[in-house]
């Protein structure tokens, strides 16, 4: 085996290639995730996959090796509802752990969330996404979310006024 060859084994053998990788991690998964502020609303999506299938959140997923944050976040938006966004700045990360009935950690992710203006567009639901809609802050409180999911939403909110006031 030559040297291409091994790193390519290497690679593969400790990349997660799919969802059953992420059951029972041996370390915390990376994950980004950002709230598009309009008007008074935010995006939410509902996620079309496990853990919390069904549950609205936001925007978001894993990061890749090499990718800043807030390109991490940039892109999730573009490929789960085809938006794009101005990142406004990163808000309080927030952590996911889900045990089993044992109290084994079944899923861990520690997630960094950014606060970001809508430039345009609307957004349309894809392969991750189950649906998605712009949410008042009190409508959000209303539905099935992800842990801490009004604290962020309402730390988005507090950035982005903090941010018009600094530029005014």
């Amino acid at each position: 085996m030559n040297e291409t060859e091994s790193s390519a084994t290497e690679s593969s053998a400790t990349t997660p290639d799919d969802a059953q990788s992420r059951l029972f991690p041996t370390r915390p998964f990376v994950g980004t995730s950002i709230a598009v502020l309009r008007a008074d609303r935010v995006l939410l999506a509902a996620r079309a996959n496990e853990p919390m299938r069904g549950v609205w959140t936001l925007p978001g997923g894993l990061v890749e090796a090499g990718e800043p944050l807030a390109e991490a976040a940039l892109r999730e938006l573009r490929e789960e509802v085809g938006l794009s966004a101005e990142v406004v700045g990163v808000l309080e990360p927030t952590e996911i752990i889900l045990r089993d009935e044992a109290g084994r950690v079944r899923h861990h992710y520690v997630v960094h969330p950014h606060a970001a203006l809508w430039i345009g567009g609307e957004p349309e639901a894809g392969p991750e996404a189950l649906g998605v809609r712009w949410a008042t802050l009190a409508e959000l409180e209303t539905l099935p979310t992800t842990p801490g999911l009004a604290g962020t939403v309402r730390a988005a909110f507090a950035r982005v006024g903090e941010s018009r006031e600094t530029s005014a």
